[in-house]
């Protein structure tokens, strides 16, 4: 695997970057998780912790556990001792620390590295597709009690995610969205046409693939709740399923588990309208509202 990382890249994927780099390297040499946590003055379960991803990195330790493994080549040593540099640089949603809970940043960080993502959502227009508008009434229905500034700094950080949608390693969308959810008034009349507009808009991007799973669809719609499906560029990473519930979220990446996830995705798709199908539903419901 080549071991540099574009700039486009998350935080968290380049840390499972090259946490994997470094578990390759070590079982390469034989050498065993409580050796190498000898070697740098840590745990075994530090050296787990490291090769998972799930911690910062000091490039005095890396640079001791390359030494162990046998990595000598200057070229080889410089480019994993970048690699710390980068997988330790503070996102952007840093700053947002106090309305962005530690279980979301991680899915910051995989959606930002995404090189696909698709969805399936029952009760609301995808956060990545929604208007300021519309994020706002969604966020307010949902933190009732919160004060405006926190309202406020919430919509922001959904905003700011959606940037990536228009950079130069923008992810492909394939977005299946139950009408229910699209008939759900949130914030008003006008805040709906707003956003039924905003989604005819996006469903002419290349890239971006929406489908509208008809209301009276018997089935699937009943037994699979909300999930995002991400995939990445770098072949190292398993695609990763995204389950999230009221205070925390599910994360799964075992080959099984992920592949009845996009089985069942697949089945939602071919039991949704077409595209096409979907943008003429799209218009007649901006049409009605």
């Amino acid at each position: 695997m080549n071991s540099t990382v574009g700039s486009g890249s998350g935080v968290t994927v380049r840390r499972l970057l090259l946490g994997s780099q470094l578990r390759r390297l070590r079982e390469a040499q034989g050498v065993s998780r409580e050796d190498a946590g000898y070697e740098i003055r840590a745990s075994e379960s530090k050296i787990g912790r490291m090769e998972l991803g799930r911690v910062s990195f000091k490039e005095r330790d890396v640079a001791d556990l390359l030494t162990l493994y046998g990595v000598s080549d200057p070229k080889q040593r410089g480019e994993l001792l970048g690699m710390v540099r980068i997988a330790n640089a503070v996102p952007w949603w840093h700053d947002y620390t106090d309305v962005v809970p530690a279980w979301f940043q991680s899915y910051l960080g995989f959606e930002e590295a995404a090189d696909r993502i698709c969805a399936y959502e029952v009760q609301f227009v995808p956060g990545l597709l929604q208007t300021e508008e519309y994020a706002r009434a969604v966020i307010r229905l949902g933190s009732q009690s919160a004060p405006e500034g926190e309202i406020e700094r919430r919509v922001e950080v959904r905003m700011r995610r959606q940037r990536l949608l228009t950079g130069e390693q923008a992810p492909r969308l394939a977005m299946v969205i139950d009408e229910a959810a699209l008939r759900r008034p949130c914030g008003g009349p006008e805040v709906m046409r707003g956003q039924l507009l905003h989604l005819l808009e996006l469903a002419e991007r290349p890239g971006i693939e929406l489908q509208v799973m008809p209301l009276g669809s018997a089935g699937l719609r009943a037994e699979s709740g909300t999930f995002s499906l991400l995939g990445f560029r770098e072949p190292d990473l398993a695609d990763v399923v995204y389950l999230e519930q009221f205070t925390t979220a599910l994360y799964l990446d075992r080959p099984r588990e992920v592949a009845e996830y996009r089985d069942t995705l697949g089945r939602l798709r071919e039991d949704s309208l077409s595209p096409e199908s979907s943008r003429e539903l799209l218009s007649r419901m901006l049409q009605e509202a």
